[in-house]
């Protein structure tokens, strides 16, 4: 299973005040909770070459260069390849005819790039049911994964961790206001470089990130609507997708890039790519990790018709990569769902069937949505409340590999004995983190 060895850093309060470029949440003592921006780690030179991989669906007619020190852009434009932006890691976002993406590739790399990928292409992970009201919540998450437990001991509002959802963007709903949290003059729709997050799509996947969002945090024991998982965690939207529904490397990448700069601590990626292995984005995914950052992402869904399966296939970048945790579904009888990626990076399994969610047509109403893009949340969400009750505790936020470790150790064994590929390590259980026989594992 995947493991990494990075520790967390963390900062005083005051130089919070005096760094964040926007006015931060609702303050906690800075007596109880380390609140604070992480430490900056500096980025290693990507030490990338060559080809990348040309599969699985990227934006046709763009490429990601690095180029050589002292390359000149007229090199560039002599291979038929236009710069368009420059983007973190001394990388370039090129246009190429359409048709001839491979071939201008390696072109550019005989011209003197040191390294050319495609701009790949990322989709939301699941598809909302007939909207209806599910009075099953309860009994569904708590039986599964022992929430009320765990709220008895965390709900997360003593030292809240930030959570970025990187997503579609939001749509408004009654439940889902106080822990919304939407920080002043930040560019917070990285695909449109504009400060409303707003999810403008039109087709199918409208309203994803608002129903992951709801998935995670939404408002909770306000008498109304749904539970959220942490009821303290203030979410911050990220929206990495255009409105015409493209989500690529280049605006993930600077949506993780913007959440490290927010000082967030959980990030939840409910986006999958087929096939690929995303070498840009991993670098970016690593950095964030170095500096403290726990990612969570959907394993990916195998049961819509683009991905050639009729079955859960193989995860899904970027849950495969070794920064992130790779969460996959399971149904109310603990089984994978079908449709449920699985195989050696998966790490945990979620409930992930027929989950209550926020309508994304109503913003009164509520929904029913199924898919590994909401088990990935409970995870997120399970991790929130720990860090919460560790970071009140110890006055320090636990590492992402202390997180990975509380995670998975308390997780319950599902198929085969030990780690497998169908569960990973199993089922999260947010019960067993905060009780006595796992102490030792979670809190040192």
């Amino acid at each position: 299973m995947k493991r990494l060895g990075f520790p967390g850093v963390l900062l005083a309060l005051t130089l919070l005040l005096t760094a964040c470029p926007f006015q931060p949440p609702p303050p906690v003592s800075p007596t109880e909770c380390p609140v604070g921006p992480m430490e900056v780690q500096e980025a290693e030179p990507l030490r990338l070459q060559g080809l990348g991989q040309f599969a699985g669906e990227y934006v046709p007619g763009e490429l990601l260069v690095l180029p050589k020190p002292g390359l000149s852009l007229s090199v560039f434009r002599a291979e038929g390849a236009e710069p368009q932006e420059a983007l973190s890691r001394g990388f370039l976002r090129v246009r190429v005819p359409r048709g001839q993406e491979k071939a201008r590739a390696q072109a550019l790399l005989r011209a003197g790039a040191q390294y050319v990928q495609p701009n790949y292409l990322y989709r939301p992970l699941a598809v909302p049911n007939d909207p209806l009201y599910l009075p099953n919540q309860k009994a569904y998450l708590n039986g599964l994964v022992g929430l009320e437990a765990a709220w008895n001991s965390s709900t997360g509002r003593g030292c809240p961790p930030l959570i970025a959802v990187l997503d579609t963007g939001i749509l408004p709903h009654e439940d889902f206001q106080t822990s919304k949290y939407l920080p002043r003059r930040v560019k917070l729709d990285v695909a449109n470089q504009d400060e409303d997050p707003t999810d403008r799509l039109t087709d199918s996947s409208r309203g994803h990130g608002l129903m992951v969002a709801g998935v995670l945090a939404a408002d909770t024991n306000n008498r109304q609507g749904i539970a959220g998982i942490t009821w303290g965690g203030y979410a911050i939207p990220i929206k990495v997708g255009l409105d015409n529904g493209v989500f690529s490397t280049a605006y993930i990448a600077q949506g993780i890039r913007l959440a490290r700069s927010l000082g967030v601590r959980v990030v939840n990626i409910s986006l999958g790519g087929v096939g690929i292995y995303d070498a840009y984005l991993d670098a970016e995914l690593a950095q964030a990790r170095a500096n403290g950052l726990v990612i969570l992402a959907a394993a990916g869904n195998y049961s819509a018709p683009y991905t050639g399966y009729t079955s859960g296939g193989p995860v899904m970048f970027p849950a495969s990569s070794t920064s992130v945790v790779a969460v996959g579904a399971v149904n109310s009888s603990r089984e994978r769902a079908d449709f449920s990626a699985h195989g050696p990076e998966l790490d945990l399994v979620a409930p992930g069937v027929n989950l209550a969610v926020l309508s994304p047509t109503n913003p009164q109403e509520y929904a029913s949505a199924t898919g590994t893009s909401f088990a990935s949340p409970v995870v997120a969400g399970v991790a929130a409340l720990y860090m919460s009750r560790y970071a009140s505790e110890r006055k320090a936020w636990p590492t992402p590999d202390q997180v990975y470790l509380c995670l998975t150790a308390t997780a319950e064994d599902l198929g085969n004995s030990g780690p497998d590929e169908e569960y990973g390590f199993g089922l999260v259980r947010a019960d067993r983190i905060f009780s006595s026989a796992y102490a030792s594992v979670c809190f040192p």
